[in-house]
């Protein structure tokens, strides 16, 4: 039973407001703030208590989403509302950010109405609430030729094409395929790698037939499977969607399915330890005591990926930025740094005793080097042991650390005109970690 649903800027702005019960004061959204910020580290617990009021939270483009509760709810089934929810703004408003969610909150108030009654959740269909949302989605900015920044996903969107249910058949379907990478490398070699990746449809057609999407001929589920004459692609696990078809999945490597309005997940896997391909980074790292206090950190990164591609942020961690950061378990006074390229930062994190290095645009095959001269108190010989781990994190867009490939997207029967198909591979880090 939820008691509020509420919505906070990352500088704490009150966005969005729904009180369901009058259970709690309002004072609850700026408890709730003092809280997650007043916790040390980038990641803040999912579930926090105050007195008698527990606050469930997730964060997706910037933005804490935050449900109340005085009764012991089950705080999975809350996480996957507030998680459909934000899904469900993005669906109808076209991006997840602070601006979009002020210039459409009357569409938000009205998504909370109609998925929440009386703190009990009713639904979270797409299906069913587009009969029932009136308000029209408003976009940031008017169409312009000429701005290459209204050019998305899905091609340029013009001043007809708002991101509403009414307007859905000018939308197109897209296919995603996301992979989350988590090597722990010491020394030069990998210690454990899981791939964690995924299947995601988008559909914004308001009927859509069978949709078939054809993958690796050579694609195989576990080690007992390898199938094929050419370079096998493997997962370890599988899992499927139940509106999946996979009548000639075991054949052709086909899935069928008929999709509903929204984003769904249509499969999931994992592999571990054994990838078909070296890490996409390599990481030369050299630590000397220096004279006095001074401690020397010499990083020197390589991109083993084809000189074409080229990596950028997380972009809900850090904007425009590849961030790598190291970690040094003592306390710190001062840094001076030498960087390989002028657009490149780095900063001293002394809360979290970590140096934060940023590269806004890292090409395929380049190396870059930064130098840091730190300034310890009481520095010794064996303080060098505690430097480290190294954590990284990007995004790397056209790739896949498996070879997952879709070979086709075909619509059974085709609606010439209407429909739009995309297909976008992005692989992110999860816990990219190097040890020193």
């Amino acid at each position: 039973m939820i008691s509020q649903v509420f919505i906070l800027s990352s500088k704490g702005d009150h966005l969005i407001y729904k009180d369901y019960r009058g259970e709690a004061d309002k004072d609850a959204v700026s408890i709730f703030y003092e809280m997650v910020t007043a916790l040390s580290g980038d990641q803040p617990p999912v579930v926090m208590s105050h007195k008698d009021l527990n606050f469930i939270h997730v964060r997706q483009g910037g933005l804490y989403w935050v449900a109340s509760t005085k009764t012991d709810a089950s705080p999975f089934t809350i996480i996957e509302f507030l998680n459909r929810l934000a899904a469900l703004t993005k669906d109808y408003c076209g991006s997840l950010c602070e601006k979009s969610v002020r210039m459409n909150f009357a569409l938000i108030y009205e998504l909370l109405d109609e998925m929440v009654d009386y703190g009990y959740i009713q639904t979270t269909s797409t299906d069913i609430l587009k009969n029932f949302i009136q308000t029209e989605a408003v976009t940031s900015k008017p169409f312009s030729l000429f701005d290459l920044s209204n050019v998305g996903l899905f091609g340029a969107e013009t001043q007809q094409s708002k991101v509403a249910p009414s307007a859905a058949a000018t939308r197109p379907i897209m296919s995603h395929r996301s992979e989350q990478v988590g090597p722990v490398v010491r020394l030069g070699v990998l210690m454990k790698a899981d791939v964690e990746g995924e299947i995601r449809v988008k559909c914004y057609l308001p009927t859509c037939s069978e949709m078939r999407i054809g993958l690796n001929e050579e694609f195989s589920i576990g080690k007992s499977q390898l199938r094929g004459y050419g370079m096998a692609v493997r997962v370890d696990e599988c899992s499927f969607h139940q509106a999946v078809k996979l009548d000639e999945f075991d054949t052709y490597r086909i899935l069928k399915v008929c999709p509903s309005q929204g984003e769904q997940t249509l499969m999931q896997y994992q592999l571990s330890d054994e990838l078909p391909c070296a890490p996409p980074f390599r990481l030369f790292p050299t630590v000397e005591k220096d004279y006095g206090n001074r401690l020397l950190i010499f990083l020197k990164l390589r991109c083993d990926l084809p000189p074409k591609r080229y990596i950028t942020s997380h972009k809900y961690i850090y904007l425009h930025n590849f961030p790598i950061i190291t970690l040094i378990h003592f306390s710190l006074y001062s840094l001076s740094q030498e960087l390989s390229s002028p657009d490149q930062t780095a900063d001293l994190q002394l809360k979290n005793k970590a140096i934060l290095w940023s590269i806004p645009r890292f090409p395929g095959g380049a190396q870059l080097s930064a130098l840091f001269k730190v300034e310890v108190p009481g520095l010794s010989s064996a303080s060098l042991l505690e430097v480290g781990p190294v954590s990284m994190s990007f995004e790397l867009p056209k790739h896949t650390c498996t070879g997952l490939q879709i070979r086709f997207l075909r619509l059974s029967p085709t609606h010439p005109g209407l429909s739009q198909r995309w297909v976008r591979y992005v692989t992110h880090s999860d816990s990219y970690t190097i040890r020193i």
